[in-house]
């Protein structure tokens, strides 16, 4: 989690809280899409991150069999 998400979501709530303690609906829902917003982000990120690391694993694992493919050949050259 991205540490800017982390005190977006901690600043929603306490911004939604504050609205409920003193009955600002208006505050209690800005805080609660500021919290939403901040979830959806590090959600975002999260499989933005997911997405990267299996292509990089996807890459890895062709230049594993061509280099394999290669060596069966007899062939060294890169």
């Amino acid at each position: 989690m991205a540490l800017e998400d982390k005190l977006n979501q901690a600043k929603g709530a306490v911004k939604e809280n504050a609205g409920k303690l003193t009955d600002d609906k208006q505050m209690q829902a800005e805080g609660a899409v500021e919290n939403t917003v901040a979830k959806v982000k590090d959600a975002a990120d999260s499989v933005v991150n997911d997405i990267k690391k299996t292509a990089d694993d996807a890459k890895d694992a062709v230049e594993g069999a061509i280099s394999g493919l290669k060596n069966a050949l007899g062939n060294d050259d890169k």
